[in-house]
């Protein structure tokens, strides 16, 4: 028998940053974001030898320990070890024995959630593996709570939802971790010019998101009015993007997006760095209308709206700086699991 799982990698369009903490219990946070065809996979074999291995495919990583209830976390397998522990603790498995493979396609750190969407996989894999009784609200708040509370990550918490729903959603975020998903049924045609003019761009950098965020955590506990204010502001994009969709006023998304982008650097200092402020402002003269860097900031992929017929010309303009231009697709299927027998 073999389990296997997939969730889908997202763009952020609006609002990132206003999903966590405590901005999102203090003032509520909103957040627009759209999931793409690249993802985070998770096999499980079980096993009969009372070993449990972890495997990260298409590298030298594997980790291999005797079975036992709760494993010490290691170096490169958290987040594997992260599910394993909560899922026996909670779901009063017992001592599993098994070997646990995942897979992404895009890089660590490349700012579309990479890490909770593969803790959604994982997590998903286990729930085909015991037929668990978890809706999709269930398993996006366990996987926020595996990250955030048992291995104490920062971050927010509109990825873990965004993998497991899919789809263009409206996220609120309010106090006591209460989340209310709004899924956007956007017309095909609108779907297609969006994809049509959106252009994304990996810039062949990494971040680790945790110091951005913990910066951006410590603004807003010190109240840091210009901080607090772009943050307002971010929310208040994210109304803006959804009423832009629906209406299909997407003449308005490069303004939206650059009002965004204005204000998200606002939030923390190494949000932009003088690559990322060539790469945008390359875009825009060449005739991008707006656009922003995906997830927390510092690198991974940005991406732009090219309205009419100017996509190549920005695109041939900014990989001249040294990063490369990604096709990709929206998905409307979120975490999806299987059984091999």
């Amino acid at each position: 028998m073999i389990i296997r799982s997939k969730a889908p990698l997202r763009l952020g369009l609006a609002g990132g940053g206003t999903d966590v903490s405590p901005y999102s219990d203090l003032y509520g946070g909103a957040i627009l974001n759209a999931t793409v065809n690249l993802y985070a996979y998770a096999t499980i074999e079980p096993l009969n030898n009372s070993k449990i291995e972890f495997v990260i495919d298409g590298t030298d990583l594997k980790h291999k320990v005797d079975s036992k209830k709760e494993l010490e976390i290691v170096k490169d397998f958290e987040l594997f070890i992260g599910v394993y522990n909560r899922v026996v603790k909670q779901f009063n498995t017992g001592a599993l024995s098994f070997r646990l493979t995942s897979f992404i396609e895009a890089p660590q750190g490349s700012g579309l959630g990479t890490s909770s969407t593969l803790v959604v996989s994982m997590l998903g894999a286990f729930v085909e593996w015991f037929k668990l009784p978890l809706g999709q609200y269930d398993i996006a708040h366990l996987a926020y709570q595996i990250e955030r509370e048992d291995l104490k990550m920062s971050g927010g918490k509109q990825d873990q939802y965004a993998a497991t729903f899919g789809g263009f959603n409206y996220m609120e975020f309010l106090a006591n971790d209460n989340v209310i998903v709004n899924p956007l049924h956007l017309k095909p045609e609108i779907l297609s010019e969006l994809e049509m003019n959106l252009l994304l761009y990996f810039t062949d950098t990494q971040r680790l998101s945790a110091k951005i965020i913990n910066e951006q955590v410590k603004n807003v506990n010190e109240k840091n009015e210009k901080s607090v204010e772009a943050m307002h502001n971010l929310k208040e994009q994210a109304h803006q993007m959804k009423d832009c969709l629906l209406r299909g006023d997407l003449n308005k998304i490069g303004e939206i997006l650059h009002f965004g982008w204005q204000n998200k650097k606002q939030m923390a200092s190494s949000i932009s760095n003088d690559l990322i402020d060539k790469i945008y402002n390359t875009a825009i003269d060449n005739g991008a209308s707006g656009g922003k860097i995906s997830g927390a900031g510092g690198g991974g992929f940005m991406y732009f709206y090219c309205p009419g017929t100017t996509k190549i010309k920005v695109a041939k303009a900014i990989e001249a700086l040294g990063g490369k231009m990604h096709s990709f697709h929206f998905t409307t299927q979120g975490l999806t699991t299987w059984t091999i027998n």
